[in-house]
């Protein structure tokens, strides 16, 4: 089943430019483009395609998630990355990219990914911080906050930053599977 989707997202949503390797949307129906939007939310794709397999491809889109992330300093919601532009403004505290970070670094030891993880800490510090924890952003261009933080921003976002980080030792990688909110879970079947 992977195999047929991943067929069909690179023909229908890869998109290679000179600036990087993206991922558009399209109509389910059709194929054709309907958009070249990326977002945080897609942001997690870097992982799977590391997970699949396919580290260039992994590293390409991660590289653009960050070209995405340092367009104001932090990551939008939403571009449109054929215009190199914010189409969604908001910062939700977000850990799709922190998750496909932690993942590109566990397969691959560079050293550009702790590179980029501390970009991603120091913008949450800088930008994001309150006197009671963390808020998201209503436009990351002003950095003007929003009276929010979901759960997620612990659960998910600052997990996979500390994982980044930890010693290999913290967690059996091959042993444990994370749910969609990185709960860790003991494999069962498949085990490696």
């Amino acid at each position: 089943m992977w195999l047929e989707s991943q067929t069909a997202i690179e023909k229908y949503l890869a998109d290679r430019r000179p600036d990087g390797l993206w991922y558009g949307y399209a109509d389910m129906n059709t194929g054709a483009r309907t958009h070249t939007y990326y977002g945080a939310l897609d942001a997690f794709f870097p992982a799977v395609l590391v997970l699949a397999g396919d580290g260039r491809a992994a590293a390409e889109l991660q590289d653009s998630s960050y070209r995405m992330w340092n367009l104001a300093g932090v990551e939008p919601e939403q571009i449109d990355y054929a215009k190199m532009q914010i189409t969604s403004p908001n910062y939700e505290l977000r850990p799709e990219i922190m998750e496909s970070t932690y993942y590109l670094y566990h397969f691959t030891h560079d050293a550009k990914y702790l590179a980029m993880g501390q970009t991603f800490f120091n913008a949450l510090v800088r930008y994001c911080r309150t006197d009671e924890g963390y808020a998201a952003l209503a436009d990351v261009r002003s950095k003007t906050k929003a009276d929010s933080m979901e759960s997620f921003f612990f659960a998910e976002t600052l997990k996979y930053l500390y994982l980044l980080y930890a010693p290999e030792t913290t967690l059996d990688f091959d042993a444990i599977v994370f749910n969609t909110e990185a709960h860790p879970m003991k494999r069962s079947v498949g085990r490696k």
